[in-house]
């Protein structure tokens, strides 16, 4: 009988608080606990190529950059400004001579700045966001007010019409028009380059060196006295206002439309060419090219940095719109749709996260600065899983399968034909060239770097 005698256990049990494993603001997620050693994760990398495999691939499926469409123009966007005091306003003129001032949030159009007879070639917005200079074919310059806030403002179908402040008759027709950083001081490209000031009628200062018509001018952002213009006769000249001549002046073989400095590099530029390049140089070393921007097949319009200085969009004859790196050859997003023209003005938003391009077929269009980024507010959760993905991708973007996938991008038809050819003629001539070179006496041919053989002089 002793031997089926009751014994007492003791049984000691583990308790545990629920919110020490519960995680904030949640009733039903549990903490996930992670030993990090590598000993006990073998297949950790294998884990980590297949989440940015499966991330590059879910970029392509939500690479959805269009937004939307500012309609209310009735000829070609010939030109943008964006104000550097309000994201949400931007400013547009198209062939008529019609000028509005957009609420980008709305989309709408909040006032009206009619005078001008031709169409306009310039736009500039001063540095306090107060001001708005025109000019266009008409030998006209027109000074603006603008509004410092839209909040309140009636959303109908009138719209405001704002008379100019003022108004500088010119001798010819003009062509650009940039407003100097820090001062009321503008300057007009046309026959040739003036400095023009708010309160006097006539140019304080004019620059020509040879060429028939300036077809940009820009301000340095950091070297707020210097200036680059481009013109008819290929050339890129640089001016200082603080001298009575021009610095220095560059000539290409072909045409430059546009140039961008860089906000953050003082003495970087971007220039888009009629070959369909772009092209960086370093104003204190214009005989080489420090960087060639390829991918357009047609002549690049017009070229805008981004506030950060890492990037930069372009626009087109050939109907799209690229973003470049700085310091990279090829683009990393080319934006299109089927209805779109032929693009001629393009700008960065005050954030760098959106995209405005006016294009020939009347339409501002606005797009994400990355094609498939989330909009709106992201929870903590999600930024964390952003960031992460981010770094898995760039981790492993150098294995094929990865990098196969994210440098394809869909190009319309004609695009991608137009490449072909191109890269086809560009082959022909390379080996053209290095055969020449291989029968030839040694030294009779010597190898011109491209960066250097766009470039036909250099005058100081």
């Amino acid at each position: 009988m002793g031997f089926f005698a009751k014994r007492e256990m003791k049984v000691k049990l583990i308790t545990r608080s629920e919110d020490d494993f519960t995680r904030e603001r949640s009733q039903d997620l549990q903490k996930v606990f992670r030993n990090l050693d590598p000993s006990l994760h073998p297949q950790e990398r294998a884990h980590e190529y297949v989440r940015a495999l499966n991330a590059v691939k879910l970029e392509k499926v939500f690479a959805k950059p269009f937004i939307g469409a500012l309609s209310g123009h009735m000829d070609g966007v010939s030109c943008l400004a964006k104000n550097p005091r309000h994201l949400n306003s931007l400013v547009s003129a198209s062939l008529d001579g019609d000028i509005r001032l957009w609420d980008v949030a709305y989309k709408r159009t909040v006032r009206q700045f009619p005078g001008h007879k031709g169409a306009v070639r310039g736009l500039a917005v001063s540095r306090d966001g107060e001001h708005l200079v025109s000019c266009g074919d008409d030998c006209v310059v027109r000074l603006w007010q603008i509004p410092g806030s839209f909040v309140g403002e009636a959303t109908g179908e009138d719209v405001d019409v704002v008379e100019p402040l003022a108004t500088y008759q010119g001798k010819n027709a003009f062509r650009s028009v940039d407003h100097h950083w820090n001062s009321s001081i503008f300057v007009t490209g046309g026959s040739q380059v003036d400095v023009w000031d708010h309160n006097r009628s006539e140019p304080t200062n004019s620059f020509t060196w040879g060429a028939d018509s300036i077809v940009s001018v820009r301000f340095n952002p950091s070297e707020t006295d210097v200036f680059a213009t481009t013109a008819s006769d290929r050339s890129i000249a640089l001016y200082d206002l603080r001298m009575g001549t021009p610095l220095r002046k560059l000539i290409m073989q072909t045409r430059t439309n546009m140039v961008s400095w860089n906000p953050r590099e003082a003495f970087n530029f971007t220039s888009a060419n009629e070959d369909g390049n772009c092209y960086s140089y370093d104003m204190r070393k214009l005989n080489r090219a420090t960087c060639i921007h390829m991918d357009h097949v047609s002549a690049v319009m017009d070229v805008d940095f981004s506030p950060t200085g890492r990037e930069f969009v372009t626009g087109s004859y050939d109907r799209t719109i690229r973003i470049f790196p700085y310091n990279g050859g090829h683009s990393k997003e080319v934006y299109h749709t089927k209805r779109m023209q032929r693009v001629f003005a393009v700008k960065f938003s005050g954030d760098g996260s959106y995209l405005m391009s006016g294009s020939d077929d009347t339409n501002i269009r606005l797009w994400k600065g990355k094609a498939s980024e989330q909009l709106g507010v992201l929870l903590p959760r999600e930024k964390q899983k952003h960031a992460y993905l981010s770094a898995v991708k760039e981790r492993y973007k150098h294995l094929p399968e990865i990098s196969r996938i994210d440098r394809y991008r869909h190009l319309p038809k004609p695009v991608y034909k137009a490449t072909k050819v191109r890269h086809a003629s560009d082959d022909a001539e390379r080996k053209r060239a290095s055969r020449k070179r291989a029968h030839s006496a040694p030294g009779s041919i010597p190898h011109t770097p491209a960066r250097k053989k766009r470039i036909v002089a250099e005058l100081e």
